[in-house]
C-alpha cells in the first residue's frame, strides 16, 4: 500500500514539474509585433480619464497635492 501511494505521489510530482516547463519560454518581441504594443490600449494606465479620476481620488484622500511619484506630505510644509 505504501509503495503505490509513493508511486502516485511521485508521478503527480513529475507531471506537475513537466507541465511547468512549458511555461518557461520567453520569446522576444518581433519587429512587426511592436505596432500592436504601441497602441494606447496596451499602456498600463489605459483610459486617461479613468487615470485622472483615480489620481484625483488618491490625492483627495491623502490631503496632498502634486504629481504622482513626487515626494512630499499632506501637511503643507513642502
Amino acid at each position: 500500500m505504501k509503495t503505490s501511494l509513493q508511486m502516485i505521489f511521485r508521478s503527480g510530482l513529475l507531471l506537475a514539474a513537466l507541465s511547468l516547463c512549458s511555461c518557461a519560454s520567453i520569446k522576444p518581441v518581433k519587429p512587426w509585433e511592436k505596432g500592436n504594443l504601441a497602441k494606447p490600449e496596451m499602456t498600463f494606465e489605459g483610459d486617461a480619464l479613468d487615470t485622472a479620476f483615480t489620481e484625483h481620488t488618491y490625492f483627495s484622500k491623502e490631503g496632498a497635492s502634486g504629481g504622482s511619484g513626487v515626494g512630499g506630505g499632506g501637511c503643507g510644509c513642502n
